[in-house]
């Protein structure tokens, strides 16, 4: 709490400032208005001053929540803290980084599997007086800020983030890729039959295609995960193409958090089906596209990233 404008003491000032008994004046130089050196003036000096400089900060969209400040980043920009947090304020930063997501594999008679999540990182770092250049990731690109990065999501069965599930390519079957550590999870493997894995989310692996001689169940995609400070679940894996469209066979879906559907069709009797995007700012991995005689859509893009950055403003 800031001194008052009254009369003050050195026992108020101590309170204020901290300090070892017994007190003397050349423990506060530099503190409130007073010089590094020379005399104090114990009135014009500390009067109204306060040991709490919280930072304060622009860029992104910024929100209040309690006694914090939020700074959003759906585009890249500029996290500019001017001034850095000193005396019995905080200068630690809640982040969080997510990359982009995955675009689901496609090509030549083949059922393409879902797009891997983007990155997820979340944690704590400290901060200072600086420009931080914040970079938020589209589809298959890295997000990063204040000297943290996401690792974009896997594509075409690779890894990333989260890897992308393994596709299947005439007849043969492609494991999924690896995610991050600390940043997301594995996709699922294809399956026998036009059937396609589901790409890894930042909270669960993707599913694996069937591999039962049956048409049915593509791997969904791996479910996001929630930020702890938002609860919003976000970075979920892209769902699984599927060549075949029957009463049966249906595309892998695409995990919470903002993954894409895969792709459907290509027998007889239904239509074919197209398959979804990764919703923006979430990180979610792209559907998998499938190409037939009969129907061809391309793997989907995955969602842009996001950064979002927290900080202690008051008490």
């Amino acid at each position: 709490m800031a001194l008052g404008t009254g009369q003050l003491s050195l026992a108020d000032i101590a309170g204020e400032y901290g300090g070892s008994a017994p007190h003397a004046l050349s423990e506060y130089y530099s503190k409130g208005n007073a010089p590094g050196s020379g005399e104090i003036e114990l009135h014009t000096d500390f009067q109204g001053t306060s040991n709490y400089v919280p930072i304060t900060a622009t860029g992104g969209s910024i929100t209040t929540s309690g006694n914090y400040k939020i700074h959003t980043f759906n585009s890249s920009g500029t996290f500019a803290i001017n001034q850095g947090a000193s005396g019995a304020a905080d200068a630690t930063v809640d982040y969080l980084v997510i990359a982009g997501g995955g675009i689901g594999s496609h090509g030549s008679n083949m059922a393409g599997g879902g797009g891997g999540a983007g990155g997820m990182r979340a944690s704590t770092v400290e901060s200072s007086a600086q420009s931080y250049t914040v970079t938020v990731g589209g589809a298959g690109s890295n997000s990063s800020a204040m000297g943290i990065t996401s690792t974009r999501g896997g594509m075409a069965g690779g890894s990333g983030g989260s890897g992308a599930g393994g596709g299947w390519f005439n007849g043969a079957v492609n494991s999924g890729g690896s995610g991050t550590s600390g940043q997301g999870n594995n996709g699922g493997n294809g399956g026998a039959n036009g059937r396609s894995g589901g790409g890894g989310g930042a909270g669960a692996a993707g599913q694996h295609g069937r591999n039962d001689g049956t048409y049915t169940n593509t791997g969904n995609g791996g479910a996001g995960a929630a930020w702890s400070v938002d609860s919003t679940t976000r970075a979920g894996g892209g769902g699984g193409g599927n060549i075949h469209n029957n009463n049966y066979a249906d595309p892998g879906s695409g995990g919470s958090g903002g993954g894409g559907r895969g792709a459907v069709g290509g027998a007889p009797y239904a239509p074919p089906v197209g398959g979804s995007t990764g919703s923006a700012n979430t990180g979610g991995g792209g559907g998998g596209g499938i190409a037939t005689p009969s129907a061809n859509y391309s793997g989907y893009a995955g969602g842009s990233g996001v950064v979002i950055l927290r900080y202690k403003f008051q008490n």
